[in-house]
C-alpha cells in the first residue's frame, strides 16, 4: 500500500514537472549551479570558509536586492508595496555591510575588500535615494564611485569595462540628488545624460518626471501660441507643458547621435503628443455640449480650442512623419551596404516602401486638418510635399522591380519618378523655402538616370540575365578554369537540374495480327471418341478391365 502511494507521487511529482516545463515555468540547473559555483569560489583549493561566507552573503544581498527591485516596478500600480520594497533594500543594504566586515579578514585579498566597500556604498546610496535623503545618498554614490574609477584604472580593459559600466549607471543618481540639494546646473547634465542614453531604468521615470515638474512651473506665464498667423489661447495645463518642452524634444532629437535614443526621443515625444490631444478632445466635448444648450449655435468659424487641435494634430503628423523619414534614410544607408551574412535577412526595397506609405497617409490627414481648408499656401507645401515622398515611394517600388529582373516595368516607374521630379522643380519656384526639410529631389533624380540607362541596355542586349544561366554548370566545364564565387556559397551551379530530355529508343510493341487469319484444324472425332464409352467403360476402367 505505501508503494502504491509512493508510486502515485512520484508520477503525479513527473506529471507536474513535465506541465510546468510546457507552461514555461521556472527552471533552475541546480547542480551545475553549484559545480560552478564551488569550483570558482574556493572549493576548487579546498577552502570552504570562502565558499560558506563570501558567496553566501553576497546572493542573501542580490536576492532582497532583486526583490526591491521587482516591487519597484509593481510600485507604480500599488503604491502601497513602497513600504515593502524600502524593507528589502535596508535588508540588501544590512547584507553588504555584513559582507564588507567578512572582507576586513587578512586571508581576503586587496581587490575584493574595495570591491565589497563599493558594493555596500551602492546598497546605501539606492536606500538613503529611495528616502530623498539626497545629501546621504549622494555622499554614498560618490564613494562608490570614487572605489569603482581607483579600480577601472587599475586593472586590464576587461574588468575595466565592467566598473565603468557601474560608474555610468549611477552618475545620474548622483546629478539628480545634486539637482535636488539646490545644483540649478545639474540638470542640464541631466539633460545631456538623457541624450546619449544614460539614466536608463529606474532613473529614466524620475528624469522624465523631474523635466515635467520643471515645464509645469513654466507653464503658468503661457498663454497663447501663435502658428499660422492666428494667435490661440492655451488655457489648458497639460498642453501648455507639451507645447513648452517641444522645442527642446526637438533640440534632443536633432543632438542624438544613436539611432536607438532617437527612436525613443520620438516614441516620447509622439506619448506625450496623443495624451495632450486627448485632454483637448475632453474640453472639446464639453464645449459642444455648451453651444447645444446655448441658442447661438454654429457660426462656421472653427473656435480657439478646435484650432489648437489642429495645431497639436499638425504637430503629431509632423513627427510622424520625421521619424519614418529618419528610419527611411537609415534603410536606405543599410541598403547600399553589401550583406555580410546570407542567412540574415538584411533590408529591402519593400521595407521602404512601406515607410514611405505612412508618411503619404500623414500627409493625406495634413491636408484635411480643420481650418486649414481655406490656407491655399498650407495646401500647397502639403501637396509638394507629398508630390516628393510619392517620388521616393516610386523609386524603391521600381528597386523591388529591378529585384526580380522585370526591367520593363522597372524603367516605366523610373519615368514615373522623374516625373514627380520635375514636377516638384517647378512648383518649388513658387514656394519659398518648402523644400528645406524634404529629402534632396536633384540627387534623385541622378540616382535614376544612373538605374535608367543600365537598365535599358539592359532590356534591348538582354545582358541582365540570371548567372547560373550564363555559366554552365561545373560538370559540363571541368576542363575549363574559372574563379566562380558560386561554387561555395548557398547555391552553387554544379549540375542542371533537373536535367534536359534525352531521346532514347522506345521499347518494341508486338501485335498478334495473324491469329484472326489463321484456320484450326477440327478436333471434333476426339471429342466424340471420349464420350463414347458411356458408364460401362467407366467401370471397367476402375476395374482394369479395359486395359
Amino acid at each position: 500500500m505505501a508503494a502504491d502511494k509512493l508510486s502515485d507521487a512520484k508520477v503525479s511529482s513527473m506529471e507536474e514537472n513535465k506541465e510546468n516545463q510546457l507552461r514555461g515555468g521556472l527552471g533552475l540547473e541546480i547542480l551545475q549551479i553549484i559545480k560552478e559555483s564551488q569550483q570558482q569560489h574556493g572549493l576548487r583549493h579546498g577552502d570552504y570558509q570562502r565558499y560558506r561566507y563570501l558567496l553566501l552573503v553576497l546572493m542573501e544581498a542580490e536576492r532582497a536586492w532583486s526583490y526591491a527591485m521587482q516591487l519597484k516596478q509593481e510600485a507604480n500600480t500599488e503604491p502601497r508595496k513602497r513600504f515593502h520594497l524600502l524593507a528589502r533594500l535596508r535588508k540588501a543594504a544590512k547584507h553588504s555591510e555584513k559582507l564588507e566586515k567578512l572582507c576586513e579578514s587578512p586571508r581576503v585579498d586587496a581587490k575584493t575588500k574595495l570591491e565589497a566597500q563599493a558594493y555596500t556604498a551602492y546598497l546605501t546610496g539606492m536606500v538613503e535615494f529611495e528616502l530623498q535623503e539626497w545629501k546621504r545618498a549622494m555622499e554614498a554614490f560618490n564613494k562608490c564611485k570614487t572605489i569603482y574609477e581607483k579600480l577601472a584604472s587599475a586593472f586590464t580593459e576587461d574588468m575595466a569595462v565592467l566598473y565603468r559600466q557601474r560608474v555610468d549607471e549611477i552618475s545620474p543618481n548622483i546629478r539628480y540628488c545634486a539637482y535636488n540639494i539646490g545644483d540649478q546646473n545639474a540638470i542640464n547634465d541631466l539633460m545631456q545624460m538623457r541624450l546619449t542614453g544614460g539614466g536608463g531604468g529606474m532613473m529614466a521615470e524620475k528624469l522624465e518626471a523631474l523635466i515635467t515638474q520643471a515645464r509645469t512651473k513654466q507653464a503658468a506665464t503661457m498663454s497663447e501660441v501663435e502658428w499660422r498667423g492666428r494667435a490661440v489661447p492655451v488655457k489648458i495645463d497639460k498642453a501648455r507643458v507639451f507645447l513648452l518642452g517641444l522645442a527642446d524634444n526637438e533640440a534632443a532629437i536633432a543632438q542624438a547621435s544613436k539611432e536607438e535614443t532617437k527612436e525613443h526621443l520620438y516614441e516620447t515625444l509622439l506619448a506625450e503628443c496623443r495624451d495632450t490631444i486627448q485632454a483637448v478632445r475632453e474640453e472639446l466635448k464639453t464645449e459642444a455640449k455648451q453651444r447645444e444648450r446655448s441658442s447661438e449655435g454654429d457660426s462656421g468659424k472653427v473656435s480657439n480650442l478646435q484650432f489648437l487641435h489642429s495645431y497639436l494634430t499638425y504637430i503629431k503628423l509632423c513627427t510622424l512623419v520625421k521619424r519614418n523619414e529618419s528610419m527611411a534614410h537609415t534603410l536606405q544607408a543599410k541598403l547600399k551596404e553589401p550583406e555580410a551574412d546570407e542567412n540574415k535577412r538584411g533590408p529591402r526595397p519593400q521595407d521602404l516602401i512601406r515607410l514611405y506609405d505612412i508618411i503619404l497617409q500623414s500627409l493625406a490627414e495634413l491636408s484635411t486638418l480643420q481650418g486649414l481648408e481655406d490656407d491655399h499656401t498650407f495646401q500647397k507645401e502639403v501637396s509638394l510635399k507629398t508630390l516628393v515622398y510619392k517620388a521616393y515611394r516610386c523609386f524603391f517600388i521600381a528597386q523591388s522591380y529591378v529585384l526580380v529582373k522585370k526591367w520593363s516595368e522597372a524603367l516605366v516607374l523610373y519615368e514615373r519618378v522623374l516625373k514627380y521630379a520635375k514636377e516638384v522643380q517647378s512648383k518649388a519656384k513658387n514656394l519659398n523655402n518648402s523644400l528645406k526639410d524634404l529629402p534632396d529631389v536633384q540627387e534623385l533624380i541622378h540616382d535614376v538616370n544612373a538605374e535608367k540607362y543600365s537598365l535599358q541596355a539592359a532590356a534591348i542586349l538582354g545582358e541582365h540575365t540570371d548567372e547560373t544561366s550564363e555559366v554552365p554548370p561545373l560538370c559540363d566545364r571541368l576542363e575549363t578554369f574559372r574563379l566562380d564565387p558560386t561554387l561555395v556559397g548557398k547555391q552553387p551551379n554544379l549540375v542542371q537540374f533537373p536535367p534536359d530530355f534525352e531521346p532514347i529508343p522506345c521499347k518494341p510493341l508486338f501485335f498478334d495480327l495473324a491469329l484472326n487469319h489463321v484456320a484450326f484444324p477440327s478436333l471434333d472425332d476426339k471429342v466424340e471418341q471420349k464420350g463414347k464409352g458411356g458408364l460401362t467403360g467407366y467401370i471397367k476402367g476402375i476395374f482394369g478391365f479395359g486395359s
